[in-house]
């Protein structure tokens, strides 16, 4: 699909519709909203507090233009309300817990918020009488990863290591359930609610300050001239810039709206497969485009257990859903470097002519 029909597209779905954003204060929501607001919906966002005071969340300013309710998805009385309340034609599920290394801490809080959060959610959309399109978000790790060569597909099997990916597997399990026993497509004439799931790769992007991901800890490794420590150099993952899922969120949304039935299912999304990268070529790209700096590996005992190899077939969103990844690495890589040399002058301005950027972008 060519980009200025892509933006019409999302346009002409989501102008003057209200879009719940669960998760919105969080680095993927608050890119998400933006792309809304630019293409006009009435947003409503539920989440916790940002962390910090520079988060992007407040960088955007996004309480200005969308209903910003705090609030724990775990508290189902009032996250059931504030549903019903909006009558959303939409939901975009980010809430979660996203953290790998901090699901090795806090594991029965990261069951508890990525899997029955998720069925807080989709339970109380039962209440809701009208008709409503659900992308909820999980990730590529839901799957059960052999560290093979292959890219999984949606029919894959589930899985999880770590308490982080075994819960947002859950996550998928409790989705597809709900989808077969409350919102059968079969019987969508009578719930008028269409559910699908998304799988996302090793996301990059401007505004993300997360504690242990790779983004953040080598930009403000460059920042302080300190040397960038890397945990697993070696380590392959599907990076792609924030901005590609988040187009291939709302396409879908686009496409359950011509055909509630056939897209309640399940999409992964990533870079193509040649254009996956190693976390020392990343960190030796990043380096590149900052300008200056220097890396160092770590030599780490008793690590948590985390993937070493990892990568997605996405042509199932390809050929159903006429997505595909327009930045590569290099490129994804280049777009998430100059947000951070740049954003502080008038980080509104900046991330929504990184957003026009991208539409227009051409391979």
């Amino acid at each position: 699909m060519e980009a200025m029909d892509l933006k019409e597209l999302l346009k002409s779905t989501y102008r003057d519709k209200k879009v719940l954003v669960t998760g919105h204060t969080g680095f993927k929501g608050a890119w998400l909203c933006q792309v809304l607001k630019m293409a006009g919906a009435q947003i409503k966002g539920y989440a916790l507090d940002p962390e910090h005071d520079n988060d992007l969340y407040n960088l955007l300013n996004i309480k200005s233009y969308a209903d910003s309710v705090i609030g724990d998805i775990m508290d189902a009385k009032k996250f059931g309300e504030e549903i019903l309340n909006f009558q959303p034609d939409f939901i975009f599920h980010l809430a979660a817990q996203p953290l790998v290394r901090l699901s090795y801490e806090i594991p029965v809080e990261t069951f508890a918020v990525n899997s029955i959060g998720t069925a807080n959610l989709l339970n109380s959309v039962r209440a809701l009488n009208k008709e409503c399109k659900l992308i909820l978000i999980t990730t590529d790790k839901v799957y059960e990863n052999k560290e093979w060569v292959y890219p999984y597909r949606e029919n894959d099997r589930l899985g999880g290591y770590d308490p982080y990916s075994a819960s947002k597997a859950c996550a998928e399990i409790v989705i597809n359930s709900f989808r077969q026993s409350f919102f059968n497509p079969n019987d969508y004439h009578l719930h008028k609610k269409s559910i699908a799931s998304t799988r996302a790769g090793n996301v990059i992007g401007g505004g993300d300050w997360s504690k242990d991901r790779i983004i953040p800890d080598i930009v403000k490794a460059l920042q302080k001239d300190d040397p960038i420590k890397i945990r697993n150099p070696k380590a392959v993952r599907p990076w792609q810039h924030v901005l590609e899922p988040l187009t291939g969120y709302l396409l879908l949304g686009a496409r359950m709206v011509e055909n509630p039935v056939k897209f309640a299912d399940s999409f992964n999304f990533g870079p193509f497969i040649e254009d996956t990268r190693t976390v020392h070529e990343l960190v030796e790209i990043a380096i590149s485009k900052w300008g200056k700096g220097t890396f160092e590996h770590l030599q780490l005992t008793n690590a948590v257990h985390e993937a070493g190899l990892l990568k997605l077939d996405i042509n199932k969103a390809i050929n159903e859903l006429g997505w595909y990844p327009r930045l590569n690495a290099e490129k994804a890589i280049e777009f998430t470097m100059e947000w951070y040399r740049h954003f502080e002058a008038n980080p509104v301005e900046f991330t929504e002519s990184q957003i026009n950027s991208y539409f227009n972008w051409k391979n």
